[in-house]
């Protein structure tokens, strides 16, 4: 995103706001992007953010935030197709929580939280739930460096229920997954091994099932 306007306000030495605006542009698809050699496939994004950001001790970082995104085409995924369509103007509303912790020399812990409310411009308002756009999403976990050149970290990423069509009778399912890695370096060098998913989350289902307002398998 390119920033039209950056503005830093230091209210003290452990608290600071700052209102960022600007502007990109936006597609869903980068293949579709390629095919049309970027031409009317990339429509402008506009977004505006404001950011409070506190130190309440010495250990402990927080900024909470409410941002606006306005997109002048949404692109949406349709399942039967496997293709993205445009499908108008939205909106998003949004707020946000990160908070960064050290509670040991040798551990760190964050938390990322996430609230979005998505719609579509210029339909009813019954009508105008952005299907699969998230509104709900976090990401957050522990990282530890132990003497002797070993380091270790679990995460996780969770992904809220949402729309899966325009009037939000059916659902997608969200899920909560945990990775976890464990590395370990030499003076020059630093090997490591990962593995997502490591409780062997079931999150995604090529078969689409429906239940009344459920939609089972995204």
């Amino acid at each position: 995103m390119k920033n039209l306007a950056i503005l830093f306000y230091r209210f003290s030495p452990y608290l600071q706001a700052n209102l960022q605006s600007g502007f990109s542009f936006h597609s869903n698809d980068t293949r579709v992007v390629v095919q049309q050699d970027g031409r009317q496939i990339l429509p402008r994004a506009f977004g505006n953010e404001l950011n409070l950001i506190a130190k309440p001790m010495p250990h402990l970082l927080a900024q909470a935030g409410i941002w606006h995104l306005h997109l002048g085409q949404e692109f949406v995924y349709v399942g039967d197709e496997g293709v993205v369509e445009p499908s108008g103007e939205t909106s998003r509303l949004g707020a946000s929580l990160s908070i960064r912790l050290q509670p040991a020399s040798w551990l760190n812990a964050d938390a990322d939280f996430n609230y979005a409310f998505p719609r579509a411009k210029g339909v009813p308002d019954a009508e105008a739930y952005i299907p699969l756009a998230p509104t709900f999403t976090s990401t957050g976990g522990l990282t530890a460096s132990f003497p002797g050149g070993w380091s270790g970290s679990a995460r996780y990423r969770y992904l809220g229920p949402r729309p899966a069509n325009e009037d939000n009778s059916l659902k997608a399912e969200g899920y909560f997954l945990i990775d976890a890695a464990i590395s370990y370096a030499f003076p020059k060098l630093e090997l490591g091994i990962g593995v997502q998913n490591l409780l062997d989350t079931e999150f995604f289902h090529p078969k689409y099932s429906f239940h009344e307002t459920d939609l089972k398998s995204f």
